[in-house]
């Protein structure tokens, strides 16, 4: 006599049957009706290498940001092994624009290790995929809920923001993550686990939002705590922000005779890493001393303006020159000619260029 096998949550039940009917069509992501339509069917299973990409993309970028540009790197680098030939300096310019370049390093990283020591096959387990660099515990456990479909809890923004209004947890963030996994695992099914996570960030990038949530059309508000209560937007309680500091720089557009701009690849490691950027000062508090000590050469410089831009930890200004290579100047190892409209630059440099002119 075999085991019943156990039933689902109410909650999961729910979640699912909405989530066959509602799924959000991403370019990604393989929907319950293509799944329905067979499972040996071309494209009725996810493919871990476009889960993967999806997952790294959407780390701090939002899906209308990201679905044009995932489009763009799976019609240069199909599959894994096509990504682990290609060298890294392209990997970080058709990244630019996407922030936090880190991940774009660690892409180019983990698809070496994936097409080397895995013939490019994706471990299928949660302790397999943290192996890889790139990925820590939330990319694991989307990727092996969401590619393999193992029972791995996934907690997104989305998902704490659900299971808080849930059960009105009042505990503020981060700390409340622990309490959120153990709700969590409570409700979470054995079978669909990958579309069971899929529904609960669909559920609340369209109906449990921030604010102005459509409890009337939510599958679950008849199990919401909060809902019961009035208090949803209440939830999830967050900690108080620390003010961000500011820090200031200087960078210099230096142009040759041929209407081409002097830009630089940054040092591997630190903020941008690998990035190409106009050269500067070091960012820092105050600028101290002559700045331009660190211009690129000495040329009858012109303040042509400022660039703003937020990073996640700090607020930047750069005053930005812009100036003639004298006769005679060479450029170093590190340093290209590229015109300005040419250039695969991140954000910031971008916001450089237009304050030089271009």
């Amino acid at each position: 006599m075999t085991a019943n096998r156990k039933k689902n949550s109410p909650i999961a039940e729910a979640l699912l049957a909405w989530y066959d009917a509602h799924a959000r069509d991403l370019p990604w992501r393989v929907g319950p009706k293509a799944k329905k339509a067979g499972a040996r069917a071309k494209g009725a299973a996810p493919d871990p290498y476009a889960v993967w990409l999806s997952e790294i993309m959407l780390q701090q970028t939002t899906v209308a940001t990201v679905a044009p540009r995932y489009a763009e790197f799976l019609t240069r680098w199909p599959d894994v092994k096509a990504m682990a030939a290609a060298p890294q300096e392209d990997i970080l310019g058709q990244w630019a624009g996407l922030g936090y370049y880190a991940r774009a390093r660690n892409l180019h990283k983990c698809a070496v290790v994936v097409a080397r020591d895995h013939g490019g096959i994706f471990p299928d387990t949660e302790e397999g995929l943290r192996a890889l660099p790139g990925i820590g515990d939330y990319t694991a456990a989307a990727i092996a809920a969401i590619a393999f479909d193992r029972r791995a809890i996934v907690i997104d923004g989305n998902i704490e923001r659900v299971v808080s209004r849930l059960y009105e947890i009042d505990t503020p963030l981060p700390a409340a993550k622990a309490e959120i996994r153990e709700r969590l695992e409570k409700i979470w099914p054995e079978k669909r686990s990958g579309d069971f996570a899929q529904s609960l960030m669909d559920l609340g990038a369209s109906i449990c939002r921030p604010k102005a949530p459509s409890c009337l059309l939510c599958p679950v508000s008849t199990h919401c705590a909060a809902q019961k209560a009035g208090t949803q937007e209440n939830f999830p309680v967050k900690a108080a922000k620390k003010a961000k500091p500011s820090r200031v720089g200087a960078v210099f557009a230096l142009m040759n005779m041929k209407g081409e701009m002097l830009f630089e690849r940054r040092p591997e490691k630190g903020l941008l890493g690998g990035m190409l950027g106009l050269p500067g000062t070091e960012w820092k508090e105050s600028l101290n001393g002559d700045v331009f000590d660190s211009a690129p050469a000495k040329a009858k410089w012109k303040k042509t303006g400022e660039a703003t831009h937020t990073f996640t930890h700090f607020h930047l200004t750069l005053d930005v020159y812009a100036g003639a290579a004298p006769k005679g100047f060479r450029r170093s190892s590190d340093q290209q000619w590229i015109r300005a409209e040419n250039a695969r630059v991140p954000t910031v440099m971008k916001k450089a260029l237009i304050a030089a002119g271009h």
